[in-house]
């Protein structure tokens, strides 16, 4: 068992250390890109907004017309009422 806990305590050592080390090396390194102006943060992108959504029909011009259509002969009785019925069950 003490060669257990001696193995654990040398790896917490060397961990630290390690990690003390990293850690100035880093610091150090930070303060020289500071020093030389060389670090600089990239702009963030740039994005457009999405287009608005199109406007919402209205059903009863959307009736107006159809109706119009069919009293011109455009549209028979038949395909006016599919039609018809179509935009009374969209709403």
């Amino acid at each position: 068992m003490p060669g257990l806990l001696r193995g654990m305590a040398r790896t917490a050592v060397v961990a630290g250390t390690a990690t003390a080390v990293s850690n100035r090396v880093s610091r150090r390194q930070g303060n020289r890109w500071a020093q030389q102006g060389g670090y600089e943060q990239a702009p963030e992108p740039a994005y457009e907004p999405p287009p608005p959504p199109p406007p919402a029909v209205d059903p009863i011009e959307q009736l107006q017309k159809l109706a119009a259509l069919h009293e011109q002969g455009v549209l028979t009785d038949e395909e006016f009422a599919i039609q018809k019925n179509k935009i009374l069950n969209a709403t």
